[in-house]
């Protein structure tokens, strides 16, 4: 394998721009006029606007009409010199983020349970995981005094866990998940020690989109005295609208009485911009271990509930102004939209021999190949204009339903590519996907290593300029 032509490769995607346009390694002498800047900024805009615009990305822009990115821009705007740690020169965005906790809260079924439903805003799905699983650190060291804990997750349960326990010095314990692609309950229930603090479902989780059997599992966890976190990050803003339109979507918000926590993106599926996320807690008890509070410091009180201290004001009021004017007719309308779109996709991919749709996901479409490369039929569909997400065991590739697949044409487009896609491959056997040697070592545990360094180096790429 070259391992130096792949880097080599990546390097040309991450930085295009290096060869055609100015750079800047240290500050210029004199400042550049405004609009000389703004200029530069819109000829990068309109580079990589295309691509997402058609529909033609999984994920990554979940609404993407132009009259509501306006609108959105418009609300930043207004608030972009907000700081929610100043909550006293701007008690607007106390308004903002109690509301969007709040509203997040009842669209997760607050309403349904007796207990109280408590949150804060966060930055994105990975911080309202890590905030999460720091709660729980600190609640069962108080409460229970465990100090070497553990968390039990799937297999499947977002990378945002690991980075938690790798962060926080929680143990990881990853189970496999069953030959449905969703958690496997007796085994999660078997990994459970007196150590364990908290278990993990997802709804859905990120590969495959297959919903983990969140109410046994939830059960499992009230039965041992142990916190129970569901991350909707996901699906928290699409789910509850699938279930009013009639499709099969099992219980997996506060309704079971496990659930002591959840994590739910409103700059996915609820529309905002990115990014912000809610964290929630089944009581203010929980919440309070989340909290940082210092009493000592010669700057005076300081207390701040989130990981960061400050933080832009102006992408809470832009969450809080996605969910006001989408409201719930708003939100069924666009889950409407998506779910019908999957279903066209999915029966697509499935009328392809040569490929499988893993499981019967909703909104999250996997799927691979028992004959061919996966990964060339990836590579073949970016050349077609196409970015999929690349998944491993098994190898797989997905693509994340939004509003732009629903657009006119895209899903016909989509499959149409798909096929050219799989038949080229078909017919080229000697293709070999780029990422397929990649994947291929971290299936053996002493390539592993490589693969890390491979993409340390890949990030240090990054931020070279």
């Amino acid at each position: 394998m070259d391992i130096v032509k792949i880097q080599q490769d990546l390097q040309k995607a991450l930085k295009p721009y290096r060869d055609e346009m100015p750079a800047y390694d240290r500050l210029p002498e004199n400042g550049l006029p405004r609009d000389e800047i703004v200029d530069q900024i819109l000829q990068l805009y309109k580079r990589e606007e295309p691509r997402w615009r058609s529909g033609h990305v999984s994920g990554a822009v979940y609404h993407g009409d132009q009259e509501y990115i306006d609108f959105q821009n418009q609300v930043y705007s207004i608030q972009s010199q907000a700081n929610p740690l100043h909550m006293d020169v701007w008690p607007s965005t106390t308004k903002f983020e109690a509301e969007i906790v709040s509203m997040t809260a009842h669209m997760l079924s607050a309403d349904k349970t007796e207990d109280e439903i408590v949150g804060s805003v966060s930055s994105g799905g990975t911080e309202s995981i890590l905030l999460a699983m720091k709660t729980y650190r600190d609640w069962a060291r108080a409460t229970k005094n465990i100090t070497e804990p553990e968390m039990v997750i799937p297999s499947t349960a977002h990378v945002a866990f690991e980075k938690a326990s790798q962060y926080f010095g929680i143990k990881l314990i990853r189970v496999p998940v069953g030959s449905d692609f969703r958690a496997d309950v007796k085994a999660m229930e078997a990994a459970i020690t007196p150590n364990t603090i908290v278990m993990v479902g997802s709804a859905p989780p990120f590969p495959h989109g297959i919903i983990d059997p969140i109410e046994e599992l939830s059960e499992i966890a009230r039965s041992r005295g142990i916190g129970f976190h569901t991350d909707a990050c996901l699906g928290g803003f699409l789910l509850p609208w699938a279930e009013k339109l009639g499709y099969p979507v099992p219980k997996f918000d506060f309704r079971l009485k496990g659930v002591t926590s959840m994590s739910c993106d409103t700059h996915k599926y609820g529309y905002a911009a990115k990014g912000t996320s809610v964290v929630l807690y089944r009581g203010r008890e929980l919440r309070h271990y989340q909290y940082y509070i210092s009493t000592d410091w010669s700057g005076g009180l300081y207390l701040s509930p989130t990981l960061t201290g400050s933080r832009p004001g102006g992408l809470s009021a832009a969450a809080w102004a996605a969910l006001v004017s989408m409201g719930e007719k708003g939100y069924i309308e666009a889950a409407r939209r998506i779910l019908a779109a999957a279903e066209k996709i999915k029966e697509g991919i499935r009328d392809i021999p040569e490929l499988f749709v893993i499981g019967d996901p909703l909104f999250v479409i996997a799927f691979g190949s028992k004959e061919l490369d996966i990964y060339a039929i990836s590579d073949t569909m970016s050349k077609k204009g196409w970015n999929l997400n690349g998944l491993q065991n098994p190898p797989a590739i997905h693509i994340a339903t939004t509003i732009r697949h629903s657009e006119k044409g895209v899903v016909d487009q989509f499959l149409s590519d798909l096929r050219e896609s799989v038949n080229y491959v078909k017919t080229h056997p000697e293709l070999q996907g780029s990422m397929t040697p990649v994947y291929g070592m971290t299936s053996n545990v002493m390539l592993r290593g490589a693969v890390d360094e491979f993409l340390r180096t890949l990030l240090d790429t990054v931020f070279e300029a």
